[in-house]
């Protein structure tokens, strides 16, 4: 699937509709965006629920340990 986007003034650019529903992008939603040689590279940073935290905290342990973990997916 090929999508296309202006950038416009202030570089800002709109999310397809495909790619939002594709990904599950909503309003609100972060994306991070990386370099891979001449390429752009985004992806949707997935959102916390209540109980992924909830999760967390009743596990405890190491903080930094659990951070990493979370931001891998692991968690």
């Amino acid at each position: 699937m090929i999508s296309k986007t202006k950038v416009s003034k202030g570089y800002l650019t709109v999310v397809p509709k495909d790619v939002r529903k594709s990904l599950g992008v909503r309003e609100g939603d972060i994306l991070e965006w990386t370099t891979d040689g001449d390429r752009a590279v985004v992806k949707p940073r997935k959102r916390r629920t209540v109980g992924d935290i909830t999760a967390i905290l009743a596990v405890g342990g190491d903080a930094v340990r659990d951070k990493k973990r979370l931001e891998r997916g692991e968690l």
